[in-house]
């Protein structure tokens, strides 16, 4: 457990930084742009690209680009050299023959991931921010394949601080914008605003890309241009990923059905679009990406080891201690976005181009998310047991269950609830159906390790959420107790009451979880107070 521990803390700081930066660019996003037609124009138009990418690139290239590498570098008589250098050389030129495609296709993009009329405004601004943001997926390319072989090389500086770089240039572009009075309305902005916020964006990709590049020639890799493909071993990149690429795939659809009914609310109600939920989810997968990421790197080699080994109970154990690591941290934080989830928005999103009540609605949708944290942690651990036995089309079923189960849960919720509850209704079919999934993936996985410790675990759930009750009481206490006296949720009043329900309220599940001996809450206690002490 400890070194577990001490290898997920180091990773999940330097993780911290870059989701930190990620986050504060998503609060000049809104000061600068809102979360009205604009706002939306802008995440649609910017969520394109990833999946662009997710469907070529990034869902095979940890589970299959990195293994081919480090075999390269094992039996290649050069290391490896030529094989990094034909694949470099094949994204670059892949790529940007997608990027060139996309650009061209932006119109039909935009059609397929929102429900806008063309003749719209936030319809003809998406599309034109896209042409502008498209020309990334060269650049993020070429440097996610950079990064995977810094990572064979042991060499994760460049790949951790890559993307900040990123981040801060686009908070620097976004405040050029603010600065410059382009203003937040979607059919005043013009094609110089716009053109302001595509090619920044697209900026912040390049220094990402150009810090990775710089980053691998000073570990000593000369980049030659290579299209001798035959020696590409394309045929086994292919069988090895084509259940990761399914995956990918079946997920990427359920996000585009998504986007299509968000968008289609917003244009009813304006501010409860795409971007409440784009930024919503953020916040919402903000912990998973610190605390239950940097688990899973740590856990996963170990597990595949075990696995190879034959050592099933190593992998029964090893799956338990992650389990109750994450969701010792999981479980009072969901509790408290749950409760607080306007509190924290307010004083993020209730700035600039957007209101306190529109803050207030991202903060509603982050309440609905709330329930989603456990399960959709516990979902993205059971994977990892398939994986550990190579096992990638498993997966592949289970995730299309559980998005299949999403999506007609989010059609029975659009059709059935208001415009403006649509959005909180996404992500409450998205709760269910990780929760569901959840449930399929144990039974599956429990019945290949030939159990989980289900019990074991259960009853540490248990406790850990008695443990919690006290913090949820607390801050439901400060959140009633504010607004009662002060009338509402201000800058300062959100303040306060993040203060005393989040702050005080986690201290409070700290001290009880210690006294009722939860191990994994003691460990985290021990090292904290180990480093203060140093």
């Amino acid at each position: 457990m400890s070194r577990m521990l001490r290898a997920s803390a180091v990773m999940a700081a330097g993780t911290m930084v870059s989701r930190v930066t990620g986050f504060v660019r998503t609060m000049v996003l809104a000061y600068a742009i809102g979360t009205f037609a604009l706002g939306d124009a802008y995440n649609a138009a910017y969520a394109i690209p990833y999946s662009i990418l997710d469907l070529l690139l990034l869902g095979v290239l940890s589970s299959v680009v990195v293994p081919m590498i480090v075999r390269a570098q094992q039996h290649d008589p050069d290391g490896g050299q030529a094989y990094e250098q034909r694949l470099l050389t094949l994204s670059a030129v892949a790529l940007i023959a997608v990027a060139v495609v996309a650009v061209f296709a932006a119109p039909l993009l935009i059609d397929l991931y929102t429900g806008w009329a063309p003749t719209s405004p936030q319809y003809v601004a998406a599309v034109t921010l896209a042409r502008f943001i498209l020309p990334q997926l060269a650049f993020f390319g070429v440097g996610a394949v950079a990064g995977a072989i810094l990572n064979t090389r042991d060499r994760y500086g460049a790949p951790m601080w890559a993307p900040v770089a990123n981040n801060l240039v686009v908070i620097g572009v976004f405040l050029i914008y603010v600065l410059l009075g382009f203003g937040s309305d979607v059919n005043m902005v013009g094609t110089g605003g716009l053109a302001l916020l595509g090619l920044g964006t697209t900026v912040g990709i390049v220094a990402q890309a150009v810090i990775l590049i710089i980053a691998l020639k000073r570990v000593g890799f000369a980049f030659v241009p290579r299209f001798d493909l035959r020696n590409a071993r394309l045929g086994e990149m292919g069988r090895a990923g084509v259940w990761t690429i399914g995956y990918v795939i079946v997920t990427q659809l359920g996000f585009m059905l998504t986007t299509n009914l968000a968008s289609t609310a917003g244009d009813v109600v304006e501010g409860h679009g795409i971007s409440p939920y784009t930024l919503a989810f953020q916040l919402f997968q903000l912990p998973y990406g610190v605390i239950g990421v940097s688990v899973i790197t740590s856990m996963l080699p170990r597990m595949s080891r075990a696995v190879g080994e034959g050592r099933l109970d190593d992998v029964r154990s090893e799956f338990g201690s992650s389990v109750r690591l994450i969701c010792s941290l999981m479980v009072p934080v969901s509790l408290l976005l749950m409760v607080l989830g306007p509190a924290i928005t307010v004083p993020i999103y209730g700035h600039g181009a957007n209101s306190v009540a529109d803050a207030v609605y991202i903060g509603n949708v982050l309440q609905v998310y709330g329930l989603a944290l456990v399960p959709f942690s516990l979902f993205q651990l059971l994977l990892r047991v398939f994986y550990s036995f190579g096992d990638t089309r498993t997966p592949v079923f289970i995730g299309a269950g559980t998005t299949a189960v999403n999506a007609a849960l989010m059609l029975l919720f659009n059709a059935l609830l208001p415009a403006r509850y649509t959005v909180m209704g996404l992500a409450l079919a998205y709760a269910i159906a990780y929760a569901l999934g959840g449930l399929a993936a144990w039974w599956l996985a429990s019945r290949r390790v030939r159990g989980l410790g289900g019990w074991t675990i259960g009853m540490a759930l248990t406790r850990m959420y008695l443990a919690a009750m006290p913090t949820a009481a607390v801050a439901l206490a400060a959140v009633w107790v504010v607004t009662g006296v002060f009338t509402g949720l201000g800058f300062v009043n959100s303040l306060i009451v993040l203060a005393v329900g989040g702050g005080l309220g986690l201290l409070l599940y700290l001290g009880v979880a210690h006294r009722m001996r939860i191990p994994e809450v003691n460990s985290i206690v021990g090292m904290v107070a180990g480093r203060v002490g140093r």
